[in-house]
């Protein structure tokens, strides 16, 4: 579904290339706006997901190549835009707990270089891509926008200190920024090591489903829901300087997650627990369920897709791309 007000507008994405980033630069490119997509820079010089869009949409974007982390870089993308979707970061997880000072570096230190064009070219608003995992596990439910943030891993730390400087650049230097805080998004083109791929590619290829901690729960949104909250966060009018989740209100465990998966694809599935799969003890966060009445209110979002409708949309998917993934993708 189009946004309304979008035509014309100048907007810059930046992790276009990515698994929400590209559903948000073709929602904003269908809706009729002009679109500059920032990507990281290969060797390969593709541009992610970006380059299975349809030739025609595609030739209306503007594709910069470059590094979040360099600031010469993100000037160049910011030229000639009135509004930006910051998405770049790094998102693995588990590869946190090896590498935090990467997540500081690219989450952090590359917001700084956002803000700072940000503030000097004077742009109309800034929606700065949070994460649920800031919050910790739940010390009440549903969790609203009052709940503490707990860095509960290297990751979720490094996105706080994103947050807190965007927070900053709005009380000190008046830029219009939004928080967006999404609970878990899945859906088409998601990774395939994110826990339901995972579920999906092992299930299509067998009866068998490594996994594990399966007591987990998480607040899921189909990525075209987040999509367009983005969008819709990006262009109005309300919610500047504040922070908004992005949830449906409701939260499944990982074990429900399958079942529903098996329902869907008729099959009898097992769960086999993997240790190497098990985060730290200190570190997991049970449950994550999101008030979204906050976000409702100021931005309209409307009705969105439920879970089991978004599982068949993501099965469908991977369906059609299983033959592409690799192997060790779903660690048969």
């Amino acid at each position: 579904m189009p946004v309304k007000n979008s035509t014309g507008k100048k907007i810059l994405v930046t992790g276009a290339g990515g698994f929400i980033g590209s559903h948000v630069v073709e929602l904003l490119a269908q809706s009729g706006a002009d679109v500059t997509a920032f990507v990281r820079y290969t060797s390969t010089g593709k541009a992610g997901f970006l380059d299975r869009f349809d030739p025609k949409l595609r030739s209306r974007l503007k594709i910069v190549y470059g590094d979040i982390r360099d600031r010469a870089d993100v000037y160049r993308a910011l030229e000639g835009n009135d509004y930006i979707i910051h998405l770049a970061a790094q998102i693995a997880i588990p590869y946190s707990y090896v590498s935090p000072g990467d997540f500081v570096t690219v989450n952090t230190l590359g917001t700084l270089n956002v803000l700072t064009a940000a503030r000097e070219k004077k742009i109309k608003r800034l929606v700065q891509l949070s994460t649920s995992e800031g919050y910790g596990s739940a010390q009440y439910l549903p969790i609203d926008e009052k709940h503490p943030l707990v860095a509960q891993s290297p990751y979720a730390a490094s996105k706080i200190a994103a947050d807190k400087l965007a927070e900053s650049f709005y009380r000190s230097y008046d830029l219009p920024i939004v928080i967006a805080r999404p609970f878990n998004t899945y859906g088409p083109r998601q990774s395939s090591r994110a826990v339901i791929p995972t579920i999906i590619l092992q299930a299509l290829k067998g009866n068998i489903i490594r996994l594990g901690n399966i007591d987990t729960r998480r607040d899921l949104n189909f990525v075209e829901d987040t999509a367009r909250t983005l969008a819709l966060m990006a262009l109005s009018k309300n919610g500047v300087g504040g922070q908004f989740n992005i949830a449906t209100g409701n939260d499944y465990s990982i074990a429900e997650i399958v079942e529903t998966v098996a329902e869907i694809l008729g099959k009898n599935i097992k769960i086999k627990i993997d240790k190497r799969r098990v985060r730290p003890k200190l570190s997991e966060v049970s449950v994550l369920q999101g008030d979204p009445s906050l976000a409702e209110k100021n931005f309209h979002i409307g009705k969105r897709i439920g879970l089991k409708e978004g599982l068949e949309k993501t099965i469908r998917y991977f369906e059609a791309h299983i033959d592409q993934l690799r192997r060790e993708d779903y660690q048969l």
